[in-house]
């Protein structure tokens, strides 16, 4: 069975052949750092995704701690003065 010209005249057969054939080959190749590829992708989404969390956390308790401060203001303001 020479690998490179094998046919079936199956085209679904031939293209499962074909493909594991080239699996084999880049495995072979030892070109395997596609994998690590994706996980350094992964590990950096997952910082970004946690460094915005935080600022979001911070934004947050600022704008409460200012709504706060502007909410007593109305509360207890009078005619003659101001905050």
């Amino acid at each position: 069975m020479n690998t490179r010209n094998f046919t079936t005249g199956i085209p679904a057969v031939d293209f499962l052949v074909t493909f594991l054939q080239g699996r084999v080959q880049r495995a072979r190749s030892g070109e395997l750092d596609r994998g690590a590829s994706a996980v350094e992708w992964v590990i950096i989404s997952a910082v970004v995704v946690a460094i915005v969390g935080v600022v979001a956390a911070i934004i947050n308790a600022a704008l409460s701690d200012g709504a706060n401060k502007v909410g007593n203001c109305i509360k207890g303001a009078q005619a003659s003065g101001t905050c």
